[in-house]
Formats: structure tokens, C-alpha cells, sequence
């Protein structure tokens, strides 16, 4: 039995069981995964998940209560282990008051996106690098399979999702412990695309075993690389874009979305539901859809759960709990990624950022520290590694004032979290290319 037909089977048994004024709400969750691991361009360990889980509430005349199951694919055993679930939290309903922000969706609505386009076999995958980074000391984790979530509700909505796709981290190591940390993922393999991503980090990995050039803290012409910028736009989904944060004045973006500071034109910003790893519907039972975040430097919507829309009277679009995008997308500029070193002339190239945190909340400053391969560059050309540096700047210099391009190519750049289960969360986004980032020590 295939997996929507096992979810639906449950959904339907859940229909018949409820009686008098309950309702409930049933989401599904499983995978189908295959994890290799990598140690000096080795295969170390390798192996296979499958696994699958609902998040079941109950709703009784406006309280509620939730348990996660984790099923065992025998359609006998995991209705036996729901009916202890429905009985348990019957029982939970009676002990706890009234929710007064539980805003449920009433409309029957349906919804069905599978993308199945056939994932290369791991074995493949695994003999291809190993052959590309013979001879490198390469560290990394490759995942790929389906992820699977669906949703049902009494009221008759219905949802299901599946995608296919695969994620690479890894990193390559020189002799003297320095790394260049790099990444591909997506839904269609390509063996050019990561041939051409792994000679980028070999490259870069030559110019680490030269002597550090030494910065003095000070503002600096820089270039943020696609997995910088994650961290900096990252930081932003910390509340930027959610109407709690911005109802209760929290927001990194406060002032934009209050319409005291813009960002630069070249920024915008979406919600890219459609086409990405995530699902068109939330666990709450609200259907998604591509949302306007930032349209050229200016606020446009924001994300919006259903205990927000409750409380401040507004209509839910189907955030998630935490009201954070889900599947960012930025769009791209006009900077070819072969001139970027030219365009940058003198500067310094930062591939990624780490340990960022906010140093003013609500003035949009952030501060951390650069990571892995990052370099000087003189008249267009790498000179050297540059050791750690911190960095306390503004997201409305960085993406305002002192953005003056962004890369044509954009990389796609898939959460790597496997905690309890594989993520679906994604960020589409180019480089950047900045006039000045200030460095604090």
C-alpha cells in the first residue's frame, strides 16, 4: 500500500470514529531516505531509512489537544494505536480549558502536487564523487529520497505532497586543518553541475595553505557567496517576516515593514511555494501560497499563522508554527559569477558565516564571524586566506545602501537538518556583492 493510500485509509477510519461536536485534524510525515557518509573521499557509512508519523489533534468545543504516533506501516496495528490515541486525548480534553486563539479552517479544500522525477542511484552518486575528489581529503554526508507529508481534516480538506531530491554537504580539508565548505542539492543530479561545484572548492582549497593576510578591523569592500548570504538572510527569518514579531514590535524588519527604511530595489524577496520541497499546506490546515515578501526594497506581505490571525484579526495564509519562510526565494541580479572577483577588485571573498546573532534586534543589526574559505582579493585576483573575523553590521547596509550586485546564478541551498526526520525547507539565492562590510575584530 502506497503512502497517501495508507494516510488516507487512516484520515477515513478517523471520520467514522468521532462523534457529537469533535473535529480533528490529522497530519502525515515520512521519508524514504538514503545516507551515505564520506571521510577522505571514502565511503565510511551508508545506509536507509524509511520511516512515517502523524501529528493527530482533537478539537472539542474550542479545546484541543495533540499526540505524535509513529506508525508502523501494518494498516491494523496503526488504527489500533490511533484508537488508543483518540481515547487518550478524550480523556486530555476534559482536564484543559478553552483556547481562545484556536482559529480552525472550515473549507473542504484539496490539494496534490507529487514531483517523482527519478533520483540517481546512491551507489551511482557515491562512485562519482569518490572518483571527482580522489586524492582530497573530503568530509561530507550525501541524503536523497522522497518526503512525503500530507494533511486531513474533518471538515473534509485534504492535502498531499511528495517530493524527491537530494542534498551533498561536505567540505574539503587541507593539511593544515583550514576547510572550504561546500554544498549541492536539488531534484535533478547533474554530473557537470557538481563537477563544476567541486573544482570551484578546489581550487579555493589551494590558496588556504598560504600565510594569513592580517586585517585591521574597519569597513571593507566585500563579496557574500549564495551560502553567506543564507546566514544573513537567515537571521532575518528570525521573526522578520511574521506578523506576531511585527505585530509586538520584535521584528529585524520593523522598520521597513513600518515603512521607515527601505532596502535596495535589486532586493525582493517571495514565498516561493510552488515548484519547491515544500508543501502547498500547513500543519494547521490552511493552504499555501507564493507570497511578495520584499518587492524591490519594499515590505509587501508577511506570514501569518492562524493563532495571529485570531489574535489580531487578520487572515491566516498558511505560515507555519514560528511564522519563518519556508521556501525563500531571492531573485537574482545581473553579475555573472565568472566576473565576480573582476567586479570585486579589491575586497574580501567570503564563502560562508557563522555563530550570527542579533547585536540590535530592532535596528536589523547583525553580528558574526566569517568561516571556512574566506580571502583577499587585489585587482581581481585571490592573494590569500584571511584568518577569523567578526562582523557587526546592518541588514540595511548590506541589503540597502551598500548592495551594488547580485549574481545572475542563484544556488539552491536545502536545510541539511536530519533531526527526527529530513527537512523540507529551502533558500534560493545568489551573491552578493557589497561596498562595504564592517569588520569589528
Amino acid at each position: 500500500m502506497s503512502h497517501q493510500a495508507r494516510f488516507n485509509a487512516l484520515a477515513d477510519w478517523l471520520n467514522s470514529a468521532i462523534t457529537g461536536p469533535e473535529r480533528f485534524t490529522l497530519s502525515y510525515n515520512a521519508e524514504a531516505s538514503d545516507f551515505i557518509r564520506f571521510n577522505h573521499a571514502k565511503v565510511r557509512q551508508a545506509g536507509h531509512v524509511q520511516q512515517a508519523s502523524v501529528q493527530f489533534k482533537l478539537i472539542d468545543n474550542g479545546r484541543h489537544a495533540d499526540l505524535s504516533l509513529t506508525l508502523s506501516g501494518d494498516e491494523a496495528v496503526d488504527r489500533q494505536r490511533l484508537a488508543q490515541a483518540l481515547d487518550q486525548l478524550r480523556e486530555t480534553l476534559t482536564l484543559l480549558p478553552e483556547d481562545p486563539y484556536l482559529l480552525l479552517n472550515d473549507d473542504a479544500w484539496h490539494s496534490t502536487n507529487v514531483q517523482d522525477a527519478p533520483l540517481p542511484d546512491s551507489a551511482y552518486v557515491a562512485e562519482r564523487i569518490a572518483q571527482l575528489s580522489e586524492g582530497l581529503d573530503l568530509v561530507g554526508i550525501y541524503a536523497a529520497g522522497p518526503i512525503y507529508r500530507g494533511f486531513a481534516s474533518s471538515n473534509g480538506a485534504m492535502g498531499w505532497h511528495q517530493a524527491n531530491s537530494f542534498n551533498f554537504d561536505w567540505s574539503l580539508f587541507h593539511e593544515n586543518g583550514q576547510a572550504v565548505k561546500a554544498n549541492y542539492a536539488g531534484h535533478e543530479w547533474s554530473d557537470e553541475t557538481f563537477a563544476r561545484r567541486l573544482e570551484l572548492a578546489r581550487e579555493q582549497l589551494t590558496f588556504l595553505g598560504q600565510p594569513s593576510h592580517t586585517l585591521a578591523p574597519g569597513q571593507y569592500r566585500a563579496y557574500l557567496a549564495p551560502a553567506a548570504l543564507e546566514e544573513i538572510v537567515g537571521m532575518l527569518c528570525w521573526g522578520g517576516f511574521s506578523a506576531q514579531s511585527l505585530a509586538d514590535k520584535t521584528s529585524p524588519l520593523q522598520r521597513l515593514y513600518d515603512g521607515q527604511a527601505t532596502l535596495n530595489p535589486l532586493v525582493s524577496v517571495d514565498e516561493q511555494v510552488t515548484g519547491s520541497l515544500s508543501p502547498a499546506f500547513s500543519g494547521e490546515g490552511y493552504p499555501r501560497s507564493d507570497l511578495s515578501l520584499i518587492d524591490e526594497g519594499a515590505a509587501k506581505d508577511r506570514l501569518i499563522d492562524s493563532r495571529s490571525a485570531a489574535e489580531y484579526g487578520l487572515a491566516a495564509n498558511g505560515a507555519g508554527w514560528g511564522e519563518s519562510p519556508s521556501a525563500l526565494s531571492m531573485n537574482g541580479g545581473s553579475l555573472a559569477l565568472d566576473d565576480v572577483l573582476k567586479e570585486l577588485g579589491t575586497g574580501l571573498y567570503i564563502s560562508n558565516l557563522w555563530y550570527l546573532n542579533f547585536s540590535d534586534r530592532t535596528a536589523g543589526r547583525i553580528t558574526g564571524m566569517t568561516r571556512f574559505a574566506t580571502f583577499w582579493v587585489e585587482d581581481g585576483k585571490i592573494k590569500a586566506p584571511v584568518s577569523t573575523m567578526r562582523f557587526d553590521d546592518s541588514i540595511f547596509s548590506l541589503l540597502g545602501g551598500s548592495l551594488e550586485q547580485l549574481t545572475t546564478e542563484r544556488e539552491l541551498i536545502l536545510s541539511a537538518s536530519t533531526y527526527s526526520q529530513r527537512q523540507t525547507a529551502s533558500n534560493l539565492l545568489p551573491g552578493a556583492l557589497v561596498s562595504r562590510l564592517t569588520l569589528t575584530l
